[in-house]
């Protein structure tokens, strides 16, 4: 078989109910919701006070942050390696830190030049604290019901902006954005530090053979045209995906909608995702990993053409989006499967942060090129045909990801 399904990839880690320490699981929820909550999604809502009580740019600010997801995706990679041969305790724990101080230095900052170096060094706290080491240490750990522990992980984590966009807002409305950022970095070590040093000692399992229909272990697979179409795929899918999400409110303000309202279909469509993901495990057990990509991002690419030539009524963009938000979903479960429903679970760090790093940049660039194509184009319905597009051509080369017997 060329297509490894999940309970045989999990098998092979020789990791059972007895293997899983209890704590992970929790102490992921927890600190996924939090790190991402903080260090993400506080951006966003604090970053119209940092431009007005400093004069710096949007651009300027906004570029630090687009900044800090490139250098991510780039450390993503080596960050992959250590998870393979250490596991996570040690990469997550000091990820933790590493974000403390990253947002302490941003709060200091008297200039954008150290602004940016904060976001830098916050770009370096993702790559170990979001979901690339989340999901190898409960891939490892977990399998062969491992897609159960990556769906729970991905539900908490969907709550991440529910949760501190409000709270960041509130702390605004009675401090600076400085406090504000030192208040969160607070909470940030009290809730992460501990639960990554502490929930993640457990042994680190061996890591399994390859599997037999694999030649010249990692090395080989990232030399296949298999490995390279996926790229392909998730960095064509990820672009669209995530230019699509900034740009919905403004597609929707183009048309005459409210900032309201606009705001009402993007927030529901993350109500889509959430929902989304507890349909994947469904979904894997009716399709193969390959048929499951293809049809996936096509119908994303489909939601995305719908949303540039549908105008309304507002009640069926409101269904589009929750549609495309429900793609979302499933899409983030995918790429945390993607590698072990290939090629196992041996070089699953490794693969997963070589496959993941175009697709982050693309997503970091994708909001600013968005806004930039959407005025030679001649509008946001514009810019949606030709992401729609993009998508359809990453379902074709989705086709290509089968790897050879």
């Amino acid at each position: 078989m060329t297509e490894l399904n999940t309970r045989a990839n999990g098998a092979a880690t020789g990791t059972g109910d007895r293997s899983r320490p209890r704590a992970v699981l929790p102490a992921l929820c927890l600190t996924q919701i939090t790190s991402w909550g903080i260090v993400y999604y506080a951006f966003p809502v604090l970053n119209p006070a940092i431009t007005a009580d400093t004069g710096w740019s949007a651009g300027s600010t906004t570029a630090a942050f687009s900044a800090a997801l490139v250098v991510s995706a780039l450390a993503g990679i080596y960050v992959g390696r250590v998870l393979d041969h250490r596991g996570p305790r040690i990469v997550m724990t000091v990820g933790s830190i590493l974000g403390v101080l990253s947002l302490l230095l941003v709060a200091a900052a008297p200039d954008v030049a150290v602004f940016l170096v904060g976001w830098l060094l916050a770009g370096t706290a993702m790559a170990a604290t979001f979901y690339q080491p989340a999901f190898a240490a409960l891939t490892r750990w977990w399998a062969p019901d491992h897609v159960r522990a990556l769906t729970i992980v991905t539900l908490a984590g969907g709550l991440a902006s529910t949760v501190f966009a409000p709270l960041t807002a509130i702390l605004a409305d009675h401090m600076s954005w400085r406090a504000t950022y030192t208040v969160l970095a607070g909470i940030l070590a009290i809730l992460t530090i501990p639960a990554h040093a502490l929930a993640l000692k457990a042994p680190w399992p061996p890591a399994p053979d390859s599997p037999s229909h694999l030649t010249g272990g990692s090395g080989g697979v990232v030399r296949s045209r298999a490995f390279w179409m996926l790229a392909a795929t998730f960095t064509l899918s990820a672009f669209a995906m995530y230019a699509v999400v900034i740009g919905l409110v403004p597609l929707l303000l183009e048309r005459g909608y409210t900032t309201t309202q606009a705001a009402w279909a993007l927030g529901l469509g993350g109500a889509g995702q959430t929902l989304g993901r507890t349909l994947y495990a469904t979904l894997a057990r009716h399709l193969g990993v390959t048929a499951r990509t293809v049809t996936l991002i096509a119908f994303g690419g489909l939601t995305t053409a719908a949303l540039a030539t549908v105008a309304g009524p507002y009640a069926v963009l409101i269904a589009v989006s929750v549609l495309a938000g429900v793609v979302r979903g499933n899409l983030t479960l995918l790429q945390a499967t993607s590698v072990t429903d290939r090629w196992g679970t041996a070089h699953y760090g490794r693969l997963s942060g070589l496959l993941g790093a175009p697709a982050h940049v693309a997503a970091a660039l994708a909001p600013f090129a968005g806004a930039v194509l959407a005025g030679p184009l001649g509008g946001y319905p514009a810019l949606f045909t030709l992401l729609a597009a993009l998508s359809l051509v990453a379902a074709v080369t989705a086709l290509g990801t089968r790897p050879p017997p």
